[in-house]
């Protein structure tokens, strides 16, 4: 074997691992950096963020379940100013690569004025466009489940954005193919998937459902196999990168993604068991890149026809 090489190139921007904490589930970064060096991550996506300050969904918005969770925040910031005025200058103290951006909206304006805005920040390497939440009304998920809508709303950010955009999909449709192809040709850089399924959970002393949604999204290491399937048919059908997500919790999970077309590894649920979840799959990798004959991340991608 020759010297184990984790790093991978995601739009240009070269990183030391394909190790990425999913949005919705690292805050705005600095919050873990008491617990190790964030640096040591490929990057992180931050908290989906809007244009006005959102307080989301009722309470309760967690319910547990077999091998995983069911969530209902509805996308809880403080809005794109505040990110921008309080959040970042925190994060920059102990973050010193580029970040991604996660966005999301209630309308194409709305998409776009955020996207406008983030773009101009130095610290933002990728804008991640999230048109995939199932937990708000009237937002993203309208988007998500049409190409007709995804690729405009693609089309919209990319005319005020500079950086690479990804759009971030719903695996809560019948052909996520055709939607990933149509965010292509709207003129995406990238490809996020697969975000939450749509989940219930009902408590049989009440009878009622246990988040006040009554559905939320359901992640965790039970969706894994989902995930897999559609970065794998993703991935073969478009010729941008893919980064997949969903029910990542070890080395091993990261490699097999890779193996199916994933050129970086999102890392959710597994975040909220294990704060040092990412660090760990991190400091395993290189191990488990030598126990099965892998010398270089890049050369996995795609290792499956």
């Amino acid at each position: 074997m020759g010297k184990i090489d984790t790093k991978v190139e995601l739009c240009g921007i070269e990183l030391d691992n394909p190790i990425i904490p999913a949005s919705g589930t690292f805050g705005f970064g600095y919050e873990f950096a008491d617990l190790y060096d964030i640096n040591m991550l490929g990057t992180f996506s931050w908290k989906g963020t809007t244009l006005e300050p959102r307080f989301g969904n009722p309470t309760p918005r967690i319910a547990e379940c077999k091998n995983g969770m069911i969530n209902a925040v509805g996308l809880q910031n403080p809005g794109v100013y505040k990110v921008i005025e309080e959040e970042l200058p925190k994060l920059k103290k102990v973050f010193h690569k580029k970040v991604m951006a996660n966005v999301s909206g209630f309308s194409i304006d709305e998409y776009v004025k955020v996207c406008s805005l983030v773009d101009k920040l130095d610290e933002v390497g990728w804008i991640e466009v999230n048109i995939s939440c199932p937990n708000v009304r009237g937002g993203g998920m309208a988007f998500g489940t049409s190409p007709e809508m995804a690729k405009e709303v693609t089309m919209a950010c990319k005319k005020v954005t500079s950086k690479p955009i990804f759009v971030k999909l719903s695996p809560n449709v019948t052909d996520i193919v055709s939607i990933a192809k149509a965010c292509e040709e709207g003129g995406a850089d990238g490809i996020s998937l697969i975000n939450t399924l749509l989940g219930m959970r009902i408590d049989l002393k009440t009878r009622k459902p246990i988040v006040a949604n009554k559905m939320g999204g359901f992640s965790g290491s039970a969706i894994f196999p989902v995930a897999v399937r559609m970065v794998y048919q993703v991935s073969h059908a478009v010729n941008i990168p893919v980064i997949g997500m969903g029910g990542v919790d070890k080395a091993e999970d990261v490699i097999e993604m890779m193996l199916a077309g994933a050129t970086c590894v999102q890392v959710g649920a597994a975040n909220l068991v294990n704060p040092y979840a990412c660090r760990d799959i991190i400091n395993d990798l290189p191990k488990v890149m030598e126990k099965y004959g892998i010398n270089s991340l890049k050369e996995i991608i795609k290792g499956v026809r």
